[in-house]
């Protein structure tokens, strides 16, 4: 069986990669390979497809979705005419990096959801091209990501830990604060080299950007909120697919190898692998090793986190667009991390 689950975790992760058909219809791909890992696993029972469905994140996530869209749709001349009044008076550059810099920050307090459906509704008002805003979307995610779990309802994970190891509200601000601090303003300042030097020349003269994102109809945004809630139904089933996997091998390792093997959290929930890896046992050393590698993997692909999803399904965004983007970043992060903790 473990052997079965090797092979399909591997497929879920590089078949979108290659597959077109697949890379456009990711929400049923994950939803077919979660049942069937769920199946083999012997994860597939009434009683986890009962929790999934009673687990009140799916619902705030589709909600939040439906809600800032539709809000978002109601004041859009408002929230242009703001866009265009700071155009005018600031650096794009600044702009992009305070934006990626106070969503990071904020998603702690406001959750990574409403943090990366800002993301969203903001870059696509910025005078970029399409592979611009790509890029510094992707690397927002990285800092909202990073940021959110800093109090335990900034994101699932944050309250797994804290809930798991009896700790108060404080505890991942003390243990990251400084961790996710260095990220997201590193995040922030990669972020302003890819606001176009010649966009204040485009601006001015009324021709259109690279890329100018379509009216969202009532029905596409309904139609998104479904797919996000497929998808975060199809990391469920995931989740308990692979658990077998994680309980036998994973969770038994040095902290090098949990460092580097968390990159599976390119693929799956993180904070299904830290309910799975963390206890109270542990020294903090290998609690931060844990973290930072699920946080910053998370990145890295599309099924990541739900900022990841939520942003790869405004934008259009590929698995293969984000992983091109996604890996290289969020490896030198990991590398970064690493010789912190370890080397110094």
């Amino acid at each position: 069986m473990l052997v079965t689950l090797i092979i399909l975790l591997l497929l879920t992760a590089f078949l979108p990669l290659f597959v077109k058909p697949i890379e456009h219809h990711i929400e049923m791909f994950l939803l077919c390979m979660g049942i069937l890992t769920a199946a083999i696993a012997g994860g597939l029972t009434m009683a986890n497809i009962g929790l999934i469905f009673e687990n009140r994140f799916l619902y705030i996530i589709t909600g939040a979705v439906l809600v800032v869209s539709f809000l978002f749709r109601l004041f859009e001349k408002k929230i242009k005419v703001f866009s265009q009044f700071l155009l005018e008076r600031l650096p794009l550059k600044l702009i992009v990096f305070s934006l990626i810099v106070l969503l990071g920050l904020l998603s702690s307090v406001i959750t990574a959801i409403i943090a990366a459906l800002l993301l969203t509704e903001f870059v696509t008002l910025l005078p970029l091209s399409r592979r611009n805003k790509i890029i510094i979307c992707i690397v927002a995610c990285f800092a909202i990501g990073l940021g959110a779990v800093l109090t335990p309802i900034g994101e699932p994970l944050s309250t797994v830990v804290v809930t798991k190891l009896n700790q108060n509200f404080s505890y991942m601000l003390n243990l990251l604060g400084v961790y996710t601090l260095f990220g997201i303003l590193s995040m922030g300042v990669l972020g302003m080299f890819f606001a176009d030097n010649n966009w204040r020349e485009t601006y001015r003269s009324g021709r259109e950007p690279d890329y100018v994102p379509e009216k969202e109809t009532s029905s596409a945004i309904f139609m998104r909120a479904g797919k996000i809630f497929i998808f975060v139904v199809a990391l469920e089933l995931l989740g308990y697919g692979f658990k077998p996997l994680i309980d036998t091998y994973i969770i038994h390792w040095s902290n090098g190898m949990l460092y580097g093997a968390n990159m599976i959290s390119a693929i799956l929930d993180n904070a299904t692998l830290a309910a799975a890896e963390i206890s109270p046992v542990m020294m903090t050393l290998q609690i931060k090793t844990i973290l930072v590698s699920l946080l910053v993997s998370g990145g890295m692909l599309v099924t990541g986190n739900i900022p990841n999803i939520i942003t790869a399904g405004k934008l259009k965004i590929s698995m293969k667009e984000w992983a091109k983007v996604g890996t290289p970043v969020g490896l030198v992060l990991l590398m970064g991390y690493y010789l912190v903790m370890f080397a110094f």
